[in-house]
C-alpha cells in the first residue's frame, strides 16, 4: 500500500487529519480497558472502533457461546461483571457489558471506524498516522487493541473440497440452521471444535477431527471446579507470565496450539453421538476430506474449527517479529517509540487474553504514555458521535 500524503507544506502537522494525543484501535475489552486508565489519569485520547456498536466483537460469535471462566472474573477495570458470581455469561452479554461500560465510563468511543493503516507522520509533536477509509487521525502514541486473533485460518486443501460441501469457519458459524442435511465434520478439537460438535449432533452424524490437548478433570460448573478456578487464576496472572521460565516456555505453545476441553469433554461429545477421531484432517480425495490415517468421510459439511491467525500488515513498521507478533514488553513496543499493543495472547501473562486478566495491562500501557508525555491531559470525558460524524479532537 502506497503512503497518502495530505495537505501539509512538508515540515507542519497535517493540517487535515483529526489530532489527538493518544489513539486506541479497537474497542473490545482490551481498548476499553486502556481508555479507562487513561480517562482516571486524565489523558487525552479517542478510541476507534471498526464495529458500529459497541461489543458487536463478541455479537458475532456463534449463539450458543458461553464465557469459561465464571462472571466474577469477567468484569472490567472498575466495574463488576453485573450477574451471578458463579454464572457463566453468555457472548451476548459480555457484549452488552461492554456496550454498557463504555457508556457508564463515558469513554469517547468512535463507531464504525476501520483503521487500514499506521504510518509514521512527518509533522512535529505527532509520531503517526491512521488511515481509516477517507478519514485520517494523527496521534504522538497509538495503542493497537485489535488482539491478535484476526484471519481465520483453514488448511490449504480446503479449496480442493467438492463444491457441494458447505464449508464454514467458526468466525462464521452461528447456529446449525447454516448447515445442510447430512454429516457434518469438525476440524479441531479445542474449545470452539467441542462446543459446535455437541451443538450439531442431535441433528447431524457428526465428527470431531484433531487431537485433545487435555481436559479439565472437574465439572467445570461444579462446586469443585470454584476451587480450581482459584488456583488456575493466580496461576494464570503470577505464575504463567514473561518473568518465570515456564511462562516463557509456554508463550509459544499456548499461541500456536489449542486449549484443553473445558466446559464439553469427551464423554459428553460420546454420549451425543459425536464421533470424535483424534487423527487429523490431513487432505482431500475424490472431494471429500481425509483424514491423517487414510479414512475419507463422505459429509456435507465441514466446519473448521482451526483458530487465527495474527495479520499486522496493516501497521507500515518495522514491529513484527519472525512468528508474526509485535516485538513488545508488556505491551511497549521495543522498535516504535509511542507505540503500544494490548489484548495480545499472552502479552505479559497467561491472563493477558482473559477479560478479567487484560485491566492489568491496560493499565500498565496507560501509566507508560502518562509517564512518557507529563503536559498532556484530557479536559473531560465525553462520548464520541456515532459512525459517520465526526469526532472531537483535543483541544
Amino acid at each position: 500500500m502506497k503512503r497518502q500524503h495530505d495537505q501539509t507544506d512538508g515540515t507542519g502537522p497535517d493540517i487535515t487529519a483529526e489530532h489527538f494525543d493518544t489513539v486506541i484501535v479497537g474497542g473490545g475489552q482490551a481498548g476499553l480497558s486502556v481508555g479507562y486508565h487513561l480517562a482516571k489519569l486524565g489523558r487525552s485520547f479517542v478510541i476507534l472502533d471498526e464495529h458500529r456498536r459497541t461489543g458487536d466483537c463478541w455479537r458475532e460469535r456463534y449463539d450458543s457461546l458461553r464465557l469459561y471462566s465464571p462472571a466474577k472474573y469477567d468484569g472490567l477495570p472498575g466495574m463488576p461483571f453485573p450477574a451471578a458470581p458463579h454464572s457463566f455469561p453468555s457472548g451476548h452479554q459480555m457484549a452488552d457489558y461492554l456496550e454498557s461500560y463504555a457508556a457508564q465510563m463515558e469513554l469517547p468511543v468512535a463507531a464504525g471506524v476501520k483503521v487500514d493503516g499506521l504510518w509514521p507522520a512527518e509533522g512535529p509533536g505527532q509520531r503517526y498516522l491512521l488511515t481509516a477509509g477517507g478519514r485520517r487521525f494523527a496521534a504522538a502514541q497509538v495503542v493497537v487493541a485489535t488482539g491478535g486473533q484476526h484471519v481465520p485460518s483453514a488448511p490449504p486443501f480446503a479449496a480442493q473440497l467438492d463444491p457441494g460441501i458447505r464449508q464454514l469457519h467458526s468466525a462464521d458459524y452461528r447456529n446449525p440452521s447454516q448447515l445442510l442435511p447430512g454429516g457434518v465434520l469438525v476440524v479441531g478439537a479445542s474449545h470452539s471444535g467441542a462446543d459446535i460438535a455437541l451443538e450439531v449432533a442431535p441433528e447431524h452424524n457428526t465428527w470431531l477431527s484433531g487431537p485433545v490437548h487435555g481436559q479439565l478433570p472437574v465439572d467445570l460448573e461444579g462446586r469443585p471446579a470454584r476451587y480450581a478456578t482459584r488456583l488456575l487464576w493466580f496461576a494464570a496472572n503470577h505464575v504463567l507470565t514473561m518473568k518465570t521460565p515456564l511462562g516463557r516456555k509456554m508463550r509459544p505453545e499456548i499461541r500456536g496450539h489449542g486449549g484443553p476441553l473445558l466446559r464439553v469433554k469427551l464423554p459428553h461429545l460420546a454420549a451425543a453421538g459425536v464421533q470424535y477421531v483424534s487423527a487429523r484432517t490431513a487432505g482431500v480425495r475424490d472431494g471429500l476430506p481425509v483424514l491423517d490415517d487414510g479414512r475419507a468421510l463422505d459429509v456435507t459439511n465441514v466446519i473448521w474449527c482451526t483458530g487465527f491467525r495474527p495479520d499486522f500488515g496493516w501497521i507500515h513498521l518495522p514491529v513484527t517479529g519472525v512468528d508474526g507478533w509485535p516485538r513488545q514488553e508488556r505491551g511497549v513496543s521495543t522498535s516504535a517509540p509511542g507505540l503500544y499493543f494490548a489484548g495480545l495472547l499472552f502479552q505479559y501473562a497467561f491472563a493477558s487474553m482473559l477479560v478479567g486478566g487484560v485491566g492489568r495491562d491496560a493499565e500498565y500501557v496507560a501509566r507508560h504514555i502518562a509517564a512518557h508525555r507529563p503536559g498532556m491531559r484530557r479536559p473531560s470525558a465525553r462520548q464520541a458521535e456515532p459512525a459517520g460524524a465526526g469526532v472531537t479532537p483535543s483541544p
